[in-house]
């Protein structure tokens, strides 16, 4: 990887959260006339190099989406194929992560997984709970519009048990109730793979996120890309909205 790309990163304007949508491992193993359990193996080693560039840039926050509560829908096969690779990511990784001060969450609906990648993950999350060098969110039977509905059940039943008010209902204390609520939202959203949509992704917390495709399939998504999503990031002007005074 050229020194160029790694000069052009200007460390004092990183995005805080940065968030990545895991596409292509199916269409990326298709490609190579191999079963779509390679190509999701695959992904999962590219999530360490992931993790660890982001870490070493110095990003606090990184969302990743694993597995979506669409996800559902695939082959019984498929589905427990992605369940193994999550339990192998964590057993082998959880100490080089823990050494390096990561912190592990995850979001999305925990309890309809099964027990033993379940019991992983909340091992994981003790273990790395005082950890705060970079917080490492899995989206895991996570969807964007669930995790509004259950946001909103929780405030209504706030309402109903007499600790809040309606009127008191506003973009802060909506956001309390999310599954994010301790994080910033996304400054970057990152998906490779060619495809061109959110696929129910964080849809509350992205209104302002600047978004970067690539046609690059996960497997094959490097730190270099990752550099150059974050220098073009770093290009725009993000005005929330507003307009500049020179303008």
């Amino acid at each position: 990887m050229s020194n160029t790309i790694i000069k052009e990163i200007d460390y004092d304007r990183l995005p805080k959260h940065v968030a990545i949508i895991m596409d292509g491992n199916g269409r990326w193993a298709r490609k190579r006339l191999l079963p779509r359990k390679a190509g999701h193996k695959a992904g999962v080693e590219r999530v360490k190099e992931i993790v660890e560039t982001v870490g070493d840039l110095g990003i606090k926050y990184l969302t990743l989406y694993a597995f979506s509560t669409e996800n559902w829908k695939r082959s019984n096969d498929e589905v427990s194929s992605l369940m193994k690779l999550l339990v192998y990511y964590l057993r082998n990784e959880i100490k080089t992560l823990h050494s390096n001060q990561v912190k592990i969450k995850v979001i999305g609906e925990l309890s309809k997984l099964p027990s033993t990648p379940k019991q992983e993950i909340l091992d994981a999350i003790n273990l790395t709970k005082n950890n705060d060098k970079l917080i490492l969110n899995i989206a895991l039977n996570y969807g964007g519009r669930q995790d509004i509905i259950r946001a909103a059940k929780l405030f209504a039943k706030d309402v109903n048990d007499g600790k809040l008010k309606i009127n008191q209902l506003d973009e802060e204390t909506f956001n309390n109730y999310l599954y994010t609520s301790d994080n910033p939202d996304p400054d970057l959203l990152i998906r490779p793979s060619g495809e061109l949509r959110i696929s129910n992704f964080l849809l509350y917390q992205i209104a302002y996120t600047e978004f970067w495709f690539s046609n690059i399939y996960w497997p094959d998504f490097s730190k270099k890309h990752l550099y150059q999503a974050i220098i073009d990031f770093q290009q725009r002007d993000r005005r929330y909205g507003g307009i500049k005074d020179d303008k």
